[in-house]
């Protein structure tokens, strides 16, 4: 199941009177080699059960969901992953998920609630799409889908070998056709198994990399849905490691998003001056939800700097008059819950006059 399949259910939660945990951890080698979230699931967990009355239903049920938890953590996470999310509810037909990714889970976060808590999944989601890698010479091709970090899928396209002679005349003139044809072979080969990758994965981005002699070929035999989807070309070598790989070309997806966080926002505001598809600040943009309005939400990656917006204000109202993490949460889920595209915008100061927050609509009412 994918993440956005695993998201998807988790919003479809239904709230209830139990405590719903959601657990974070960053499950990766620390600076002495090994993982160190076990000192915060001794604290933490302790502390919040304090907070249920002792053998009251919500007790029992946290106590449950605590226990199951220690021993996932002790016999089922593994080393190799960087990050886990993880969300129990014993009562409730003893619901429990875990989510074991290498992208990086940064922060150990520990919520009880009603329902889980989305926000730093979503937004994890957001950070590590799914992109193809292409990578290509005038001989082979090695295609990549990447996601959260780690090879989703690979393909390898080899074609036979050619040779230059030293042959001259018409005769080295029919053989440099030969090679030419050769290589437009090829390259209609790894499009066509690219298409296909790119239908089935659902990708919206494709990086190419390779040899700068076959790559203009190749890019001449994308057609328009492919040509569209291309960010970036770079130049890697066909035996390059697949992390190195992984590397290079996320670096080339970030710079985009970066790009694409400007005009996004940029768009927003647009729609939203002009009375079109598109609403601003958090009572509008929940609204929109609630309604079933909204295609994408769009929202400031610094949790802290989203806010109510009761009324306009030059400076952000401070954390604890407005809560944040509960708002931003409430917005994810029910983004989530009505098949809402979300976006996170790393640059806090592109949303900040807004309350952080706003949304591109289907319609209006």
């Amino acid at each position: 199941m994918s993440l956005k399949e695993q998201l998807n259910q988790l919003a479809s939660f239904e709230p209830g009177p139990f405590p719903v945990i959601s657990l974070y951890l960053n499950t990766g080698a620390g600076q002495h080699g090994r993982s160190e979230f076990e000192q915060f699931v001794r604290k933490e967990f302790p502390l919040r059960a304090r907070t249920y009355a002792l053998r009251s239903p919500e007790r029992e049920s946290f106590d449950q969901d605590h226990e199951r938890i220690n021993a996932y953590l002790q016999k089922e996470l593994q080393p190799s992953m960087n990050g886990l999310a993880l969300f129990a509810c014993h009562a409730v037909d003893g619901f429990f998920q875990a989510i074991q990714v290498e992208a990086p889970i940064r922060q150990h976060r520990l919520f009880v609630s009603n329902q889980p808590h989305l926000y730093p999944l979503a937004r994890l989601h957001d950070q590590y799409r799914r992109y193809a890698a292409v990578l290509v010479d005038r001989h082979s091709a090695r295609l990549f889908v990447f996601g959260l970090c780690e090879v989703l899928a690979k393909k390898e396209v080899a074609g036979m070998k050619t040779n230059r002679t030293a042959a001259g005349g018409w005769s080295q003139a029919r053989y440099q056709r030969h090679v030419d044809n050769f290589h437009l072979q090829h390259c209609k080969e790894v499009v066509e198994v690219l298409d296909r990758l790119v239908s089935d994965e659902e990708l919206e981005k494709i990086v190419l990399a390779g040899d700068e002699t076959i790559i203009p070929v190749l890019r001449e035999q994308l057609p328009a849905h492919l040509a569209e989807k291309v960010i970036d070309v770079l130049k890697i070598d066909m035996k390059t490691p697949e992390n190195q790989v992984l590397n290079a070309t996320l670096e080339a997806v970030r710079q985009d998003n970066t790009k694409n966080d400007a005009d996004k926002v940029e768009r927003l505001f647009n729609e939203f001056r002009s009375g079109g598809l598109g609403v601003v600040g958090a009572r509008d943009t929940l609204s929109a939800l609630h309604n079933g309005q909204v295609d994408e939400l769009i929202l400031s990656a610094a949790r802290e700097k989203i806010w109510s917006d009761e009324e306009a204000s030059e400076d952000p109202p401070s954390q604890e008059e407005n809560q944040p993490s509960i708002l931003a949460d409430a917005l994810v889920s029910d983004a989530l819950r009505t098949a809402s595209k979300v976006t996170f915008i790393e640059d806090p100061e592109l949303l900040q006059q807004v309350g952080g927050v706003g949304a591109l609509l289907r319609y209006r009412l």
